[in-house]
């Protein structure tokens, strides 16, 4: 069956046109400039209709796993559905679910205890056909963990990992240079002031080397597949320079304009998080995301850990910072697509997928309408 909405604001890549839209499950079928005449024609009240978000990086899964601190849910398929549906109600249609390998401060934290359920549970849930959007997963290696390797060996093949980011999380270093800033991030997510503390004093001690021994091995691992990798809180020119050594396509959360510089000159990918965006700034320190889009140095947004920013961000960036709305689009749609390889989706063109999210804004917030992914209703 054919869905065809008319009288929408269709976000193209340059340009955004009052038209109609065809598709049905095969793909989108026509994008047409006016109104169709077909009595079968829905009216989307002038909503804009943009393609399915493209979400590269969410840990929003593991506050399912793990809704409390030190409270593990039991039934790990049921905690996926209820982030996948969430993430669907947020516009997202393609998601590459970060999944924490190794375990940044000590043994103690939960996202060791919770990785294997989450690989699990998404293996499950693509196997049965349940989820409503295409679920991928992003394989967050910290490098810092002693027992990485041997934590992320038994997945090397799993076709369900497709993306794999380089991260070190040693205290004093990237995202945590500011020790206080992580002292607020552990407490908060359970640890005591004691077990804070010794964590930070055995990473200093150990995280070095472990990064030292495990970044080549990861990037080994995963080279042969042809898997996009990516650095994580680049810093200094140095960070993006060992990124680019290893083959990495895209930056992570850059957190300087330095870094940011560095890796638009030397042909990475920016991506940074939306919750930045429309916050005003980082929750730990690092540079304003808007900045970056300003400065011209974002080539995508990432909703890290509120699926709803990413729409948000877009409004903000168009409203606040002077970003041309198909622009600030494309940084959560056609631009990450092809970041990633996905050359299926991502734009408003006939053949491509049908991912499409139709939405209003009411001032900054978006209020989305529908959601179809693959061209059935997902939202």
């Amino acid at each position: 069956m054919q869905t065809i909405l008319t009288n929408a604001r269709l976000i193209l890549e340059n340009e955004v046109v009052t038209g109609s839209i065809v598709f049905d499950k095969t793909g989108i079928l026509a994008v047409d400039r006016g109104r169709s005449t077909l009595s079968s024609a829905t009216d989307a009240e002038g909503d804009y209709v943009a393609p399915g978000l493209v979400e590269m990086h969410t840990d929003n899964m593991e506050k399912h796993f793990m809704p409390r601190p030190k409270v593990f849910w039991p039934n790990g398929l049921a905690a996926a559905l209820v982030h996948d549906a969430q993430m669907a109600a947020a516009g997202v249609t393609t998601v590459y679910d970060a999944i924490c390998a190794g375990t940044p401060f000590s043994a103690k934290d939960y996202r060791k205890d919770i990785f294997a359920d989450v690989m699990s549970a998404l293996a499950a849930g693509r196997r049965e056909k349940v989820f409503r959007i295409d679920h991928r997963i992003h394989m967050r290696c910290e490098l810092t963990s002693p027992d990485l390797l041997k934590d992320i060996e038994p997945y090397q093949d799993d076709e369900l990992v497709q993306l794999v980011s380089l991260m070190d999380h040693t205290p004093g270093q990237r995202q945590w240079r500011n020790i206080e800033h992580l002292r607020t991030y552990a407490v908060g997510n359970g640890k005591s002031e004691a077990e804070f503390e010794e964590d930070v004093a055995v990473r200093q001690r150990e995280g070095a080397a472990n990064v030292s021994r495990n970044w080549q091995a990861v990037v080994e691992m995963f080279r042969s597949r042809g898997i996009p990798i990516a650095t994580h809180d680049d810093t200094t020119l140095d960070h993006v320079e060992a990124g680019i050594a290893s083959g990495a396509v895209i930056s992570e959360f850059p957190t300087t304009i330095e870094a940011a510089e560095a890796a638009k000159q030397r042909g990475l990918a920016t991506i940074a998080g939306a919750p930045n965006v429309v916050r005003g700034g980082s929750h730990s320190g690092g540079v304003s995301v808007s900045e970056l889009a300003e400065k011209g140095l974002l080539d995508g947004l990432s909703s890290d850990y509120v699926p709803a920013s990413l729409l948000q961000a877009v409004l903000k960036l168009h409203a606040d910072h002077g970003i041309a709305l198909p622009e600030a689009m494309g940084m959560v749609t056609w631009k990450v697509a092809d970041i990633l390889g996905l050359g299926d989706r991502g734009h408003l063109r006939p053949g491509l997928r049908a991912d499409l999210v139709r939405f209003r804004a009411l001032g900054a917030t978006p209020v989305i309408r529908a959601v179809w992914s693959q061209g059935e209703r997902a939202f």
